[in-house]
Protein backbone atom coordinates (compact mmCIF):
# COMPACT_ATOMS: atom_id res chain seq x y z
CA UNK A 1 0.00 0.00 0.00
CA UNK A 2 1.71 2.93 -1.21
CA UNK A 3 1.19 6.18 -2.17
CA UNK A 4 -0.96 5.52 -5.30
CA UNK A 5 -3.24 3.52 -3.10
CA UNK A 6 -3.85 6.33 -0.17
CA UNK A 7 -4.40 8.99 -3.28
CA UNK A 8 -6.62 6.62 -4.72
CA UNK A 9 -8.63 6.51 -1.83
CA UNK A 10 -8.98 10.12 -1.03
CA UNK A 11 -9.82 10.74 -4.95
CA UNK A 12 -12.50 7.84 -4.56
CA UNK A 13 -13.92 10.30 -1.36
CA UNK A 14 -13.73 13.66 -3.53
CA UNK A 15 -14.83 11.74 -6.56
CA UNK A 16 -17.84 9.78 -4.97
CA UNK A 17 -19.45 13.29 -4.85
CA UNK A 18 -19.43 13.49 -8.42
CA UNK A 19 -21.74 10.47 -9.23
CA UNK A 20 -24.00 11.29 -6.56
CA UNK A 21 -25.94 14.15 -8.10
CA UNK A 22 -27.75 13.02 -10.90
CA UNK A 23 -30.21 14.74 -12.34
CA UNK A 24 -33.07 15.02 -9.40
CA UNK A 25 -34.49 18.32 -8.37
CA UNK A 26 -32.74 20.57 -6.11
CA UNK A 27 -34.81 20.33 -3.90
CA UNK A 28 -34.94 17.05 -3.43
CA UNK A 29 -31.12 16.23 -3.35
CA UNK A 30 -28.73 15.23 -0.84
CA UNK A 31 -25.75 17.06 -0.24
CA UNK A 32 -23.45 15.34 -2.29
CA UNK A 33 -20.08 16.21 0.02
CA UNK A 34 -22.02 15.01 3.16
CA UNK A 35 -20.89 11.40 3.16
CA UNK A 36 -22.02 8.73 5.18
CA UNK A 37 -21.56 5.12 5.42
CA UNK A 38 -25.32 4.96 4.01
CA UNK A 39 -24.77 6.89 0.98
CA UNK A 40 -20.90 6.23 0.38
CA UNK A 41 -20.57 1.92 -0.32
CA UNK A 42 -22.08 2.36 -3.53
CA UNK A 43 -19.04 1.45 -6.54
CA UNK A 44 -16.57 -1.30 -6.51
CA UNK A 45 -13.95 1.33 -5.70
CA UNK A 46 -15.52 2.43 -2.54
CA UNK A 47 -14.45 -1.21 -1.25
CA UNK A 48 -10.83 -1.29 -2.03
CA UNK A 49 -10.82 2.46 -0.17
CA UNK A 50 -12.23 1.22 2.83
CA UNK A 51 -9.91 -1.75 2.97
CA UNK A 52 -6.94 1.33 2.58
CA UNK A 53 -8.31 2.91 5.40
CA UNK A 54 -8.00 -0.30 7.73
CA UNK A 55 -4.65 -1.03 6.30
CA UNK A 56 -3.76 3.19 6.99
CA UNK A 57 -5.54 2.57 10.55
CA UNK A 58 -2.97 -0.33 11.22
CA UNK A 59 -0.23 2.57 11.35
CA UNK A 60 -0.82 3.52 15.19
CA UNK A 61 1.36 1.25 16.40
CA UNK A 62 4.11 4.38 15.05
CA UNK A 63 1.93 6.99 16.15
CA UNK A 64 3.31 9.29 19.19
CA UNK A 65 2.86 8.88 22.62
CA UNK A 66 4.09 11.92 24.47
CA UNK A 67 7.47 13.55 24.62
CA UNK A 68 10.28 11.48 22.29
CA UNK A 69 8.34 8.11 22.59
CA UNK A 70 5.73 6.28 19.87
CA UNK A 71 3.38 3.18 20.82
CA UNK A 72 5.58 0.72 19.62
CA UNK A 73 7.74 0.96 22.66
CA UNK A 74 4.90 -0.32 24.83
CA UNK A 75 6.01 -3.82 23.56
CA UNK A 76 9.41 -3.72 24.05
CA UNK A 77 9.81 -1.74 27.23
CA UNK A 78 8.96 -4.23 29.77
CA UNK A 79 10.77 -6.98 28.24
CA UNK A 80 14.31 -5.82 29.71
CA UNK A 81 15.60 -6.05 26.40
CA UNK A 82 15.48 -2.10 25.81
CA UNK A 83 16.21 1.07 27.81
CA UNK A 84 16.32 4.31 27.01
CA UNK A 85 19.16 7.10 27.05
CA UNK A 86 16.49 10.19 27.30
CA UNK A 87 14.42 9.85 31.07
CA UNK A 88 12.05 13.07 29.35
CA UNK A 89 9.01 10.38 28.77
CA UNK A 90 7.37 9.28 32.08
CA UNK A 91 4.89 7.17 30.74
CA UNK A 92 7.96 5.24 29.15
CA UNK A 93 10.02 5.53 31.95
CA UNK A 94 7.08 3.40 33.71
CA UNK A 95 6.42 0.80 31.37
CA UNK A 96 10.49 0.48 31.77
CA UNK A 97 10.28 0.17 34.99
CA UNK A 98 7.62 -2.32 35.37
CA UNK A 99 5.15 0.24 37.59
CA UNK A 100 2.68 1.33 34.85
CA UNK A 101 -0.93 1.42 35.27
CA UNK A 102 -4.30 2.41 33.13
CA UNK A 103 -3.48 5.73 32.91
CA UNK A 104 -0.24 5.32 31.21
CA UNK A 105 -0.91 6.71 27.39
CA UNK A 106 1.07 4.23 25.56
CA UNK A 107 -1.44 2.15 26.88
CA UNK A 108 -4.37 3.89 26.29
CA UNK A 109 -3.74 4.31 22.61
CA UNK A 110 -2.94 0.73 21.69
CA UNK A 111 -5.91 0.27 22.66
CA UNK A 112 -8.09 3.28 21.07
CA UNK A 113 -5.80 2.22 18.10
CA UNK A 114 -6.18 -1.22 17.95
CA UNK A 115 -10.23 -0.63 18.21
CA UNK A 116 -10.05 1.75 15.23
CA UNK A 117 -8.98 -0.54 12.98
CA UNK A 118 -11.33 -3.18 14.54
CA UNK A 119 -14.58 -0.43 13.60
CA UNK A 120 -12.73 0.40 10.01
CA UNK A 121 -12.94 -3.51 9.14
CA UNK A 122 -16.19 -3.82 10.86
CA UNK A 123 -17.38 -0.99 8.01
CA UNK A 124 -16.16 -2.56 5.44
CA UNK A 125 -17.14 -5.98 6.51
CA UNK A 126 -20.96 -4.48 6.16
CA UNK A 127 -21.33 -2.58 3.68
CA UNK A 128 -19.02 -4.28 0.91
CA UNK A 129 -21.42 -7.03 0.42
CA UNK A 130 -24.32 -4.67 -0.50
CA UNK A 131 -22.20 -3.23 -3.25
CA UNK A 132 -23.97 -3.95 -6.53
CA UNK A 133 -22.46 -4.55 -9.25
CA UNK A 134 -19.15 -5.32 -8.07
CA UNK A 135 -17.15 -8.13 -9.71
CA UNK A 136 -17.78 -11.18 -7.12
CA UNK A 137 -14.09 -12.00 -7.19
CA UNK A 138 -12.95 -8.85 -6.63
CA UNK A 139 -15.81 -8.54 -3.55
CA UNK A 140 -14.38 -11.91 -2.11
CA UNK A 141 -10.75 -10.59 -1.75
CA UNK A 142 -11.41 -7.23 -0.46
CA UNK A 143 -13.83 -8.74 2.37
CA UNK A 144 -10.95 -11.01 3.12
CA UNK A 145 -8.81 -8.22 3.63
CA UNK A 146 -11.16 -6.39 5.91
CA UNK A 147 -11.32 -10.13 7.38
CA UNK A 148 -7.68 -10.45 8.23
CA UNK A 149 -6.81 -6.55 8.85
CA UNK A 150 -10.24 -7.15 12.11
CA UNK A 151 -8.21 -10.64 12.90
CA UNK A 152 -4.78 -8.55 13.25
CA UNK A 153 -5.96 -6.10 15.34
CA UNK A 154 -8.09 -8.46 17.69
CA UNK A 155 -5.24 -10.65 18.15
CA UNK A 156 -3.34 -7.41 19.90
CA UNK A 157 -5.62 -7.02 22.03
CA UNK A 158 -6.47 -10.28 23.23
CA UNK A 159 -2.60 -10.88 24.26
CA UNK A 160 -2.82 -7.75 25.73
CA UNK A 161 -5.63 -7.29 27.95
CA UNK A 162 -7.48 -10.62 27.84
CA UNK A 163 -11.08 -10.47 28.19
CA UNK A 164 -11.97 -7.86 26.04
CA UNK A 165 -14.79 -6.38 24.21
CA UNK A 166 -16.12 -8.44 21.04
CA UNK A 167 -17.24 -5.86 18.56
CA UNK A 168 -18.31 -7.36 14.92
CA UNK A 169 -20.71 -4.80 13.94
CA UNK A 170 -20.75 -0.89 12.87
CA UNK A 171 -21.41 0.84 16.25
CA UNK A 172 -23.49 4.25 16.93
CA UNK A 173 -25.27 5.43 19.92
CA UNK A 174 -28.37 3.62 18.99
CA UNK A 175 -26.14 0.57 19.15
CA UNK A 176 -27.33 -2.04 21.45
CA UNK A 177 -24.33 -2.96 22.07
CA UNK A 178 -22.59 0.33 22.37
CA UNK A 179 -21.40 0.16 25.97
CA UNK A 180 -20.16 -3.82 25.19
CA UNK A 181 -19.11 -6.22 28.05
CA UNK A 182 -16.03 -7.74 28.03
CA UNK A 183 -16.00 -11.50 25.99
CA UNK A 184 -13.92 -14.64 27.41
CA UNK A 185 -10.21 -14.61 25.73
CA UNK A 186 -11.65 -18.47 24.10
CA UNK A 187 -14.35 -16.31 21.97
CA UNK A 188 -11.94 -13.95 21.04
CA UNK A 189 -9.89 -16.28 19.72
CA UNK A 190 -12.84 -17.79 17.79
CA UNK A 191 -13.69 -14.59 15.88
CA UNK A 192 -9.71 -14.77 14.98
CA UNK A 193 -9.47 -17.67 13.66
CA UNK A 194 -12.79 -17.47 11.60
CA UNK A 195 -11.54 -14.00 10.56
CA UNK A 196 -7.83 -15.13 9.32
CA UNK A 197 -10.26 -18.35 7.87
CA UNK A 198 -12.09 -16.38 5.69
CA UNK A 199 -9.21 -14.10 4.44
CA UNK A 200 -7.51 -17.41 3.57
CA UNK A 201 -10.47 -18.54 1.30
CA UNK A 202 -10.82 -15.35 -0.13
CA UNK A 203 -8.87 -15.91 -3.26
CA UNK A 204 -5.74 -13.38 -2.58
CA UNK A 205 -2.45 -14.18 -4.07
CA UNK A 206 0.33 -15.38 -2.09
CA UNK A 207 2.38 -11.98 -1.88
CA UNK A 208 1.52 -8.72 -2.73
CA UNK A 209 4.25 -5.92 -3.42
CA UNK A 210 1.61 -2.82 -3.14
CA UNK A 211 1.57 -3.93 0.37
CA UNK A 212 -2.18 -5.71 0.47
CA UNK A 213 -1.91 -8.44 2.61
CA UNK A 214 -1.28 -12.01 0.42
CA UNK A 215 -1.90 -15.49 1.64
CA UNK A 216 1.66 -15.60 2.84
CA UNK A 217 0.75 -13.51 5.59
CA UNK A 218 -2.42 -14.94 6.61
CA UNK A 219 -1.39 -18.36 6.59
CA UNK A 220 1.67 -17.20 9.07
CA UNK A 221 -0.66 -15.09 11.49
CA UNK A 222 -3.32 -17.88 11.50
CA UNK A 223 -0.08 -20.24 12.31
CA UNK A 224 1.31 -17.85 14.92
CA UNK A 225 -2.34 -17.58 16.32
CA UNK A 226 -2.50 -21.03 16.76
CA UNK A 227 0.80 -20.95 18.94
CA UNK A 228 -0.20 -18.84 21.03
CA UNK A 229 -3.35 -20.52 21.62
CA UNK A 230 -1.08 -23.86 22.72
CA UNK A 231 0.61 -21.19 24.74
CA UNK A 232 -0.74 -19.95 28.10
CA UNK A 233 -3.59 -18.75 28.78
CA UNK A 234 -5.06 -21.27 27.15
CA UNK A 235 -2.91 -24.07 27.10
CA UNK A 236 -3.96 -26.03 24.05
CA UNK A 237 -1.72 -28.45 23.27
CA UNK A 238 -3.47 -29.73 20.21
CA UNK A 239 -2.97 -26.55 18.49
CA UNK A 240 0.92 -27.00 18.38
CA UNK A 241 -0.17 -29.73 15.35
CA UNK A 242 -2.36 -26.89 13.46
CA UNK A 243 0.53 -24.25 14.10
CA UNK A 244 3.05 -26.66 12.55
CA UNK A 245 0.47 -27.42 9.84
CA UNK A 246 -0.56 -24.23 9.22
CA UNK A 247 3.16 -22.68 8.59
CA UNK A 248 4.37 -25.72 6.62
CA UNK A 249 1.78 -24.50 4.03
CA UNK A 250 3.71 -21.22 3.81
CA UNK A 251 7.44 -23.32 3.18
CA UNK A 252 6.10 -25.83 0.99
CA UNK A 253 5.19 -23.15 -0.99
CA UNK A 254 8.18 -21.16 -0.71
CA UNK A 255 10.82 -23.86 -1.32
CA UNK A 256 8.84 -23.70 -5.14
CA UNK A 257 8.83 -19.88 -5.08
CA UNK A 258 12.12 -18.95 -3.87
CA UNK A 259 12.24 -15.94 -6.06
CA UNK A 260 8.71 -14.72 -4.51
CA UNK A 261 9.07 -15.76 -0.35
CA UNK A 262 12.34 -16.44 1.36
CA UNK A 263 15.01 -15.14 3.58
CA UNK A 264 16.92 -11.80 2.39
CA UNK A 265 20.81 -12.94 2.11
CA UNK A 266 21.89 -10.01 3.96
CA UNK A 267 19.95 -8.24 6.91
CA UNK A 268 21.11 -4.59 4.43
CA UNK A 269 18.11 -6.21 2.48
CA UNK A 270 15.84 -6.39 5.77
CA UNK A 271 15.76 -2.24 5.82
CA UNK A 272 15.94 -1.50 2.45
CA UNK A 273 12.95 0.51 1.06
CA UNK A 274 13.62 -1.33 -2.33
CA UNK A 275 12.44 -4.43 -0.42
CA UNK A 276 9.22 -3.12 1.00
CA UNK A 277 6.52 -5.59 1.24
CA UNK A 278 8.91 -8.18 -0.81
CA UNK A 279 10.57 -11.80 -0.38
CA UNK A 280 10.60 -11.65 3.58
CA UNK A 281 8.64 -8.92 4.41
CA UNK A 282 4.95 -10.88 4.46
CA UNK A 283 3.14 -7.94 6.01
CA UNK A 284 4.76 -4.63 7.00
CA UNK A 285 2.91 -1.33 8.62
CA UNK A 286 3.22 1.38 5.65
CA UNK A 287 4.70 4.05 5.54
CA UNK A 288 5.50 7.09 2.75
CA UNK A 289 7.23 10.55 3.46
CA UNK A 290 4.38 12.44 1.84
CA UNK A 291 1.65 10.85 3.62
CA UNK A 292 3.28 9.64 7.13
CA UNK A 293 7.30 9.28 7.41
CA UNK A 294 8.56 6.44 9.28
CA UNK A 295 8.47 7.00 12.99
CA UNK A 296 11.07 4.81 14.26
CA UNK A 297 13.92 6.72 12.42
CA UNK A 298 14.82 9.44 14.87
CA UNK A 299 13.72 7.46 18.07
CA UNK A 300 16.07 5.15 17.38
CA UNK A 301 18.81 7.49 16.14
CA UNK A 302 21.59 8.67 19.12
CA UNK A 303 20.63 11.54 20.86
CA UNK A 304 21.65 15.16 20.65
CA UNK A 305 23.95 14.52 23.82
CA UNK A 306 26.79 13.18 21.02
CA UNK A 307 28.73 15.97 19.28
CA UNK A 308 27.81 15.52 15.55
CA UNK A 309 24.61 14.03 13.31
CA UNK A 310 24.74 11.20 12.05
CA UNK A 311 22.10 11.63 9.54
CA UNK A 312 20.39 13.92 7.12
CA UNK A 313 17.34 13.97 9.56
CA UNK A 314 19.45 15.69 12.07
CA UNK A 315 19.97 14.87 15.72
CA UNK A 316 18.24 11.74 17.13
CA UNK A 317 16.17 11.06 20.16
CA UNK A 318 17.71 7.83 21.92
CA UNK A 319 14.55 6.78 22.98
CA UNK A 320 14.94 2.81 22.16
CA UNK A 321 18.31 1.49 22.97
CA UNK A 322 19.40 -2.24 23.25
CA UNK A 323 20.40 -2.78 27.14
CA UNK A 324 24.01 -3.98 27.86
CA UNK A 325 23.09 -7.15 29.05
CA UNK A 326 20.89 -8.30 25.99
CA UNK A 327 22.72 -7.07 23.49
CA UNK A 328 26.09 -8.32 24.82
CA UNK A 329 24.10 -11.94 25.20
CA UNK A 330 24.68 -12.63 21.32
CA UNK A 331 27.98 -13.24 21.23
CA UNK A 332 28.76 -14.15 24.63
CA UNK A 333 27.14 -17.21 24.27
CA UNK A 334 27.80 -17.54 20.14
CA UNK A 335 30.74 -15.51 19.31
CA UNK A 336 30.18 -16.25 15.61
CA UNK A 337 27.07 -14.39 15.92
CA UNK A 338 27.01 -11.84 12.95
CA UNK A 339 23.96 -9.98 14.31
CA UNK A 340 25.48 -7.57 16.64
CA UNK A 341 28.67 -6.71 13.82
CA UNK A 342 28.63 -3.40 13.06
CA UNK A 343 25.74 -1.94 11.25
CA UNK A 344 23.91 -5.52 11.03
CA UNK A 345 20.88 -5.40 13.87
CA UNK A 346 23.01 -3.06 15.80
CA UNK A 347 25.63 -0.14 15.23
CA UNK A 348 28.25 1.58 17.32
CA UNK A 349 29.70 3.42 14.57
CA UNK A 350 28.39 5.59 11.85
CA UNK A 351 29.06 8.68 9.32
CA UNK A 352 28.93 12.46 10.18
CA UNK A 353 25.42 14.03 8.77
CA UNK A 354 25.41 10.61 7.12
CA UNK A 355 27.38 11.20 4.79
CA UNK A 356 30.96 12.52 6.08
CA UNK A 357 33.76 11.00 8.05
CA UNK A 358 33.14 8.14 10.11
CA UNK A 359 32.93 8.24 13.96
CA UNK A 360 32.41 6.24 16.88
CA UNK A 361 29.11 6.49 18.78
CA UNK A 362 29.23 6.28 22.46
CA UNK A 363 27.27 3.30 22.72
CA UNK A 364 25.13 0.40 20.65
CA UNK A 365 21.96 1.48 19.09
CA UNK A 366 19.47 0.08 17.18
CA UNK A 367 20.15 -0.46 13.57
CA UNK A 368 17.48 -3.22 12.21
CA UNK A 369 15.22 -0.81 11.51
CA UNK A 370 17.58 2.04 9.96
CA UNK A 371 16.49 3.38 6.71
CA UNK A 372 19.89 4.30 4.59
CA UNK A 373 18.10 6.56 2.13
CA UNK A 374 16.40 8.81 4.86
CA UNK A 375 19.67 9.15 6.62
CA UNK A 376 22.35 8.88 3.88
CA UNK A 377 25.60 6.51 3.58
CA UNK A 378 28.84 7.79 3.09
CA UNK A 379 29.66 9.77 -0.06
CA UNK A 380 25.67 10.14 -0.37
CA UNK A 381 23.34 12.62 1.35
CA UNK A 382 20.11 11.45 2.68
CA UNK A 383 16.71 12.43 2.04
CA UNK A 384 16.16 13.11 5.15
CA UNK A 385 12.55 11.51 4.65
CA UNK A 386 11.61 7.72 5.15
CA UNK A 387 9.30 5.65 3.51
CA UNK A 388 10.92 2.63 5.31
CA UNK A 389 7.66 0.27 5.69
CA UNK A 390 7.61 -1.04 9.53
CA UNK A 391 8.47 -4.72 9.35
CA UNK A 392 5.41 -6.75 11.12
CA UNK A 393 5.26 -10.59 10.05
CA UNK A 394 8.60 -11.84 8.23
CA UNK A 395 9.17 -15.56 6.74
CA UNK A 396 11.79 -16.01 9.42
CA UNK A 397 9.21 -16.11 11.97
CA UNK A 398 7.19 -18.60 9.62
CA UNK A 399 10.22 -20.75 9.86
CA UNK A 400 10.50 -20.65 13.61
CA UNK A 401 6.76 -21.03 14.44
CA UNK A 402 6.89 -24.69 12.36
CA UNK A 403 10.45 -25.33 14.31
CA UNK A 404 8.90 -24.81 17.52
CA UNK A 405 5.35 -26.28 16.47
CA UNK A 406 7.00 -28.92 15.10
CA UNK A 407 8.97 -30.06 17.76
CA UNK A 408 6.07 -29.74 20.67
CA UNK A 409 3.25 -31.75 18.46
CA UNK A 410 5.95 -34.82 18.02
CA UNK A 411 7.61 -34.74 21.06
CA UNK A 412 10.89 -34.69 18.60
CA UNK A 413 12.34 -32.57 16.23
CA UNK A 414 12.16 -33.55 12.60
CA UNK A 415 14.29 -32.87 9.84
CA UNK A 416 12.37 -29.77 8.30
CA UNK A 417 12.11 -28.42 11.85
CA UNK A 418 15.96 -28.62 11.74
CA UNK A 419 16.40 -26.76 8.47
CA UNK A 420 13.77 -24.27 9.31
CA UNK A 421 16.20 -22.92 12.75
CA UNK A 422 19.11 -23.53 11.41
CA UNK A 423 18.25 -21.60 8.11
CA UNK A 424 17.79 -18.43 10.31
CA UNK A 425 21.18 -19.42 12.26
CA UNK A 426 23.24 -19.58 8.95
CA UNK A 427 22.61 -16.39 7.90
CA UNK A 428 23.44 -15.22 11.72
CA UNK A 429 26.86 -17.30 10.74
CA UNK A 430 25.84 -19.50 13.33
CA UNK A 431 26.76 -23.27 12.78
CA UNK A 432 23.98 -25.85 12.28
CA UNK A 433 22.78 -27.87 15.10
CA UNK A 434 21.77 -31.48 15.26
CA UNK A 435 20.71 -33.97 17.77
CA UNK A 436 19.02 -32.20 20.63
CA UNK A 437 16.39 -33.74 22.95
CA UNK A 438 13.09 -32.32 22.37
CA UNK A 439 13.93 -29.94 25.41
CA UNK A 440 17.17 -28.47 24.34
CA UNK A 441 15.91 -27.90 20.38
CA UNK A 442 12.52 -26.08 22.29
CA UNK A 443 15.12 -23.65 24.11
CA UNK A 444 17.32 -23.36 20.84
CA UNK A 445 14.33 -21.71 18.58
CA UNK A 446 13.11 -19.55 22.03
CA UNK A 447 16.67 -18.17 22.28
CA UNK A 448 16.82 -17.80 18.05
CA UNK A 449 13.38 -16.16 18.41
CA UNK A 450 14.68 -13.54 21.17
CA UNK A 451 18.17 -12.90 18.84
CA UNK A 452 15.93 -12.43 15.79
CA UNK A 453 12.94 -11.04 16.64
CA UNK A 454 14.36 -7.99 19.23
CA UNK A 455 12.17 -4.71 18.76
CA UNK A 456 9.65 -5.95 16.33
CA UNK A 457 7.01 -6.09 18.99
CA UNK A 458 6.96 -10.18 19.28
CA UNK A 459 9.37 -10.23 22.17
CA UNK A 460 6.79 -9.75 25.22
CA UNK A 461 4.13 -11.67 23.63
CA UNK A 462 6.94 -14.83 23.66
CA UNK A 463 7.06 -13.99 27.52
CA UNK A 464 3.66 -14.47 27.63
CA UNK A 465 2.49 -17.49 26.31
CA UNK A 466 5.38 -19.08 27.46
CA UNK A 467 5.50 -17.57 30.85
CA UNK A 468 9.31 -17.44 30.10
CA UNK A 469 11.83 -14.72 29.75
CA UNK A 470 15.88 -15.04 28.43
CA UNK A 471 18.14 -14.84 31.11
CA UNK A 472 21.00 -13.22 29.60
CA UNK A 473 23.81 -14.44 32.53
CA UNK A 474 23.64 -18.05 31.52
CA UNK A 475 21.63 -18.47 27.91
CA UNK A 476 18.15 -20.29 29.49
CA UNK A 477 15.47 -19.08 30.92
CA UNK A 478 13.47 -18.12 33.68
CA UNK A 479 9.77 -18.38 35.06
CA UNK A 480 7.83 -15.34 34.13
CA UNK A 481 6.79 -14.57 37.40
CA UNK A 482 10.03 -13.62 39.49
CA UNK A 483 12.53 -12.70 36.57
CA UNK A 484 14.24 -9.50 37.40
CA UNK A 485 14.43 -7.30 35.07
CA UNK A 486 17.68 -6.19 34.96
CA UNK A 487 16.76 -2.26 33.51
CA UNK A 488 15.01 -1.37 36.95
CA UNK A 489 15.68 -4.49 39.57
CA UNK A 490 12.47 -5.15 39.31
CA UNK A 491 10.38 -8.51 38.93
CA UNK A 492 7.96 -9.28 36.74
CA UNK A 493 4.50 -10.24 38.54
CA UNK A 494 1.82 -12.35 37.75
CA UNK A 495 -0.11 -9.06 37.11
CA UNK A 496 2.56 -8.24 34.29
CA UNK A 497 0.75 -11.17 31.76
CA UNK A 498 -1.96 -8.57 31.13
CA UNK A 499 -1.65 -4.88 30.53
CA UNK A 500 -3.99 -2.44 32.70
CA UNK A 501 -7.30 -1.50 30.89
CA UNK A 502 -7.40 2.23 29.89
CA UNK A 503 -8.56 4.45 32.39
CA UNK A 504 -10.39 6.57 30.36
CA UNK A 505 -11.92 3.56 28.60
CA UNK A 506 -13.16 2.41 31.96
CA UNK A 507 -14.61 5.59 32.36
CA UNK A 508 -16.63 5.62 29.09
CA UNK A 509 -17.84 2.16 29.62
CA UNK A 510 -18.36 1.22 32.65
CA UNK A 511 -18.98 -2.53 31.45
CA UNK A 512 -15.37 -3.04 31.03
CA UNK A 513 -14.96 -3.43 34.81
CA UNK A 514 -13.35 -4.33 36.70
CA UNK A 515 -10.05 -3.81 35.78
CA UNK A 516 -7.29 -6.68 35.15
CA UNK A 517 -6.35 -8.08 38.29
CA UNK A 518 -3.30 -6.08 40.40
CA UNK A 519 -3.74 -2.49 38.57
CA UNK A 520 -6.41 -1.19 41.50
CA UNK A 521 -9.84 -0.30 40.37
Amino acid sequence: MKNYIIKTALSILIGSSLFTTGCNKFLEEQDPSNLSPDNYYTLPEHADAAVYAAYARARFIGSGAGIFSANFQMLDAPTGTAVTATAQNSDLNNLLGLVYDGDNLHVRQFWTGAYRVIAQANLALEKIPGINPMDEAQKKRTLGEAAFMRAWAYFYVVRLWGPVPLVTKPQTPASSDFYPNRTSVDSVYNQIVADLKMAEESGLPWMDASGRVGLAAIKTELAKVYLTMAGYPLRKDEYYRLAADKAKEVIDYAKTHTGEINLFETYDQLHSVANNNKIEHLFQVQYLADIEGNPMQSLMLPNNSLAKNISAMGSGVGSSVPSSSFYDSYKKFEPKDKRTDNRQFFFTSYFVDGKGDPFTLDRPYIFKHFDYAAHGVQGTAGTGRSNLNMMNIRYAETLLIYAEAQNQADDNPNADAYDALNRVRARAGLDPLSGLSADAFEQAVWRERWHEFAYEGITWFDMVRLKKVYNEDNNGFDNFEGHINKNSGRALETKHLLFPLPIQEMRNNPNLRPQNDGYGS
